[in-house]
């Protein structure tokens, strides 16, 4: 027979491991969360899809992890539109690789918002970033200014105040334009959704381009190829892409078309399912803040940033913009895709 004290003991022994039990169990419990305060206290690996080009991502993340030393980031570049199909094709196996996604523009983002892909997120380095750029949902965040115009041979083309969009579509310049597809460039699909809401451009004037023979090829920086090696006189390219090549030697120069631009805003934002959601605050709030947009600027880019200085001589306050509803450009991204390969045969 057990004796009274004894079966206290055994009862209070009992009581202890329960308590642990239940304790590591972790029901009830509120677990810490990582910081995203202080460089060194960020770990482990950070998974980053993005349309940015090779050079411009490994300088980013060369200096984010810089910052934060701890942190491995592997990244998945290519461009936007086959970026989504990675996408799409991993949801549809039933995991999102991705941690952390950075794109070329809004509605690409909002395509994503309305999947419920994309984790609510703000960051405190948005304080000199335009509120109309913002997401309203906190899913995403505009990082720069990209706008689109026109890359000229400056040994082809010697009146650059002549230049417009209606110049690509001219009988003088039949043959001379190449342009990136918008089946391949997030860029050159914005662009196409922005022209065909406009009164002046609209769908018509991609047909006006089919007819003048413009060349179609892959992204932006075969546009800049052609065109500085003289075989075509005009590119329809992202500004930035322009300016690089000009300052790296190349007899090309970028024209901002009196008609006005589109411009993309390339942002960034958080996987719902990443599995390193303090890592990837930290690159979201590196890319935002003065540090990442200086390192914007020095690639080229306009800063969304107003409180940062942009490249020598170029300023977004001095840019004619062209715009559309984001709810239209997403509802007519499919069609503008569908149109175009039927427009390009391909």
């Amino acid at each position: 027979m057990i004796k009274h004290g004894k079966i206290q003991s055994l009862l209070l022994w009992l009581f202890f491991m329960m308590t642990i039990l239940l304790a590591g169990c972790g029901t009830g419990v509120q677990q810490p969360e990582a910081t995203t305060g202080k460089s060194g206290e960020i770990s482990g690996k950070l998974q980053v899809y993005t349309s940015q080009p090779d050079s411009d991502i490994s300088k980013l993340v060369t200096g984010f992890t810089k910052k934060y030393p701890q942190v491995q980031v592997e990244v998945f570049r290519s461009g936007t539109e086959e970026v989504i199909a990675r996408i799409n094709t991993e949801m549809k196996a039933g995991k999102l690789g991705a941690d952390v996604l950075f794109l070329a523009d809004a509605p690409t983002f909002e395509a994503l918002k309305a999947q419920n892909l994309l984790l609510s997120y703000q960051s405190s380095e948005l304080k000199g970033v335009n509120r109309d750029l913002l997401d309203s949902d906190k899913m995403y965040s505009p990082t720069k200014m990209i706008p689109i115009g026109i890359v000229v041979n400056t040994n082809k083309v010697k009146d650059l105040d002549k230049v417009d969009w209606n110049t690509l579509s001219e009988s003088g310049s039949k043959g001379q334009t190449v342009m990136p597809s918008p089946l391949y460039s997030g860029a050159a699909a914005y662009n196409l959704g922005i022209f065909r809401n406009q009164s002046a451009l609209g769908w018509s004037y991609y047909e006006k381009l089919k007819d003048n023979q413009v060349m179609v090829v892959k992204g932006n920086g075969d546009v800049i190829k052609r065109v500085a090696s003289g075989e075509k006189s005009f590119g329809m390219v992202v500004d930035f892409m322009a300016f690089n090549a000009a300052k790296q030697g190349s007899p090309v120069a970028f024209v901002y078309p009196k008609t006005g631009s589109a411009v993309i805003t390339e942002p960034v934002g958080i996987a719902k399912t990443t599995q390193n959601a303090a890592a990837a605050k930290a690159f979201v709030d590196f890319v935002l803040s003065a540090e990442g947009q200086q390192l914007a600027v020095q690639q080229g880019y306009l800063p969304v940033n107003k409180d940062v200085n942009g490249p020598e001589g170029r300023q977004a306050a001095a840019l004619k913009i062209l715009t559309a509803p984001i709810k239209k450009l997403i509802e007519q991204r499919d069609a503008d895709k569908k149109d175009f390969t039927v427009l390009s045969g391909g």
